[in-house]
């Protein structure tokens, strides 16, 4: 956990709380969360309507789907789901937010919440009960969630931990018995792995998941797209450091993966094409559960690892955040409130966890000691992908400039414009803050 976010998580009592009580060993829920209650009394013939993004593990799906009809057949109301990928969620949610029409409750990415925070609902009686049952919020959730440090304009859902994920016999092979800590050490690394005919590879099209490698590559290097009082300062001496350095990565990766999106490195990883990428779990997951033999194969020889770190000197983590939000024309606030209460409640959440064999990680401290974390040693790198982020318009603060830019991937294109070729480093680094100002607008 970076000292940021050590700090903030800690000022707070339940996070003191949290800190002097998580463990590492099977669920064991502290008897005060039992204590607390809360409950929503649903509209009259009240009907849900939740639109959610679905990628890649089906176990969460499954999981999610068993919560939904224990709700329905509790509360006897009708909750119809709507799954997206991730890149058809955030348009479909824009444009609900503009009608004033559509889902009652959105699942959606990083900070899209700050696109349009006056059409969301109040849900802060919610986010309280939540935090101080479960032991605290991780600082993300507040920075995405809660930017006026008042009003909680959603509740969160957790992150899909982005780690490195490679093949255990290849590097190895490269004369690598362990994965580098540094980013000399990862360069080095990558350039034996392409010298054995086994290269990695990395997205650098919008992908809205396996793009956010570009922050860490820039942050580990000093870079950021804003200081703390939102000015844009991605033009940078530390920024063109960065860069350099993404020219030679790049010229170390697969051919192709200027076109990638989420589901690309999946795919190349599974069919032998590279032997390391960024992924969340579910790589590691198709191995456990594909019919395909080849790729059952894979399952011991796939491996995890926290990104290297930079010239900082610190972690510099960046996961693809989930949040949940209920839209403020909906006829069915409390019964949306009481959907969201249930679902996130220990006897739900939990096994919903599980389901999606560590997918998820968690945004309540309470939740780390989920059995799910330490039943296979391959699923603990991801358990605190919330409580290390650093929120994607680090080291500003969110809201409508900071979701605006991140919805128009302005890092990750200027990383991809720097690493092939297609501009200097320089010039990609002055098109980005060119970007960026017309978002952060003094």
């Amino acid at each position: 956990m970076s000292d940021f976010n050590r700090r903030k998580f800690l000022e707070g009592s339940a996070g003191v709380a949290a800190a002097a009580t998580m463990g590492t060993g099977a669920a064991v829920f502290a008897p005060a969360i039992h204590a607390q209650t809360l409950a929503f009394k649903p509209e009259k013939g009240a009907k849900l309507r939740v639109l959610r993004w679905s990628r890649f593990v089906q176990g969460d799906i499954d999981a999610y789907m068993v919560n939904v009809k224990k709700f329905t057949e509790k509360t006897g109301i009708e909750v119809r789901i709507d799954n997206e990928g991730w890149e058809d969620v955030r348009p479909k949610a824009a444009v609900a937010a503009n009608t004033g029409a559509g889902p009652d409750i959105i699942l959606s990415t990083n900070d899209d919440a700050n696109l349009y925070p006056e059409k969301l609902l109040d849900v802060t009686d919610l986010a309280d009960y939540l935090g101080k049952k479960y032991g605290g919020w991780y600082p993300a959730n507040e920075a995405y969630l809660r930017p006026d440090g008042k009003r909680w304009i959603g509740i969160g859902l957790g992150a899909a931990g982005a780690m490195m994920v490679y093949r255990q016999s290849q590097l190895k092979a490269a004369g690598f018995d362990t994965f580098p800590k540094d980013t000399a050490g990862f360069l080095n690394m990558l350039k034996a792995l392409h010298a054995k005919g086994t290269p990695g590879g990395f997205a650098l099209g919008n992908a809205t998941g396996d793009g956010l490698w570009t922050n860490w590559l820039i942050w580990s290097h000093g870079g950021q797209l804003v200081d703390k009082n939102n000015k844009v300062i991605i033009d940078s001496a530390e920024t063109i450091k960065a860069l350099e350095y993404a020219k030679e990565l790049y010229a170390t990766f697969i051919p192709g993966t200027l076109s990638w999106l989420d589901p690309n490195n999946n795919k190349a990883f599974l069919d032998g094409q590279v032997s390391v990428t960024n992924n969340g779990i579910s790589i590691y997951y198709a191995t456990k559960t594909s019919a395909d033999p080849k790729v059952q194969a894979l399952r011991e020889d796939v491996q995890h690892a926290s990104y290297p770190v930079g010239p900082v000197g610190v972690p510099t983590e960046s996961h693809l955040f989930f949040n949940q939000m209920v839209m403020k024309y909906t006829k069915y606030p409390q019964a949306a409130k009481e959907f969201l209460r249930f679902m996130m409640e220990k006897e739900q959440f939990d096994p919903w966890l599980t389901g999606a064999g560590g997918y998820i990680a968690p945004p309540l401290a309470e939740y780390a000691k989920s059995a799910i974390w330490t039943s296979d040693p391959k699923h603990t790198p991801y358990r605190d992908a919330v409580k290390n982020m650093r929120p994607s318009g680090y080291a500003g603060k969110l809201g409508y400039a900071s979701a605006g830019a991140g919805a128009d991937f302005i890092v990750c294109n200027m990383v991809a414009e720097a690493a092939s070729g297609s501009k200097t480093p320089k010039e990609a680094a002055e098109r980005a803050q060119k970007r960026a100002e017309r978002y952060y607008k003094v």
